[in-house]
């Protein structure tokens, strides 16, 4: 499993999130299993989104579709996203 993890900011969440659904489909088509989306507790317009891969291939071919860099523009993302890859070591629930 691989995890992408994007840290951006958006000019406003609730314009943000309807890009971010209506996108599902091409994340789903790159293999991407599920995902979580945080806000800061004092700026939910500071997002951050977890996306998990089947694979580091996978979730680099979604960082490269045509697709990507539009919708980030239409959902109203604000400068230069920071985006990493981790892949699992280890899960356990408490």
């Amino acid at each position: 499993m691989a995890i992408l993890v994007v840290h951006h900011r958006v000019r406003d969440y609730d314009s943000w999130k309807p890009v971010f659904d209506d996108h599902q489909s091409v994340r789903a088509s790159h293999g991407a299993i599920r995902h979580w989306v945080y806000q800061a507790p004092d700026d939910p317009n500071d997002v951050v989104v977890a996306v998990e891969f089947p694979s580091p291939e996978a979730a680099k071919g979604f960082m490269e579709d045509p697709s990507l860099r539009p919708a980030m523009e239409r959902a109203g993302v604000q400068g230069e996203p920071t985006a990493h890859m981790r892949v699992e070591v280890e899960t356990k629930d408490y």
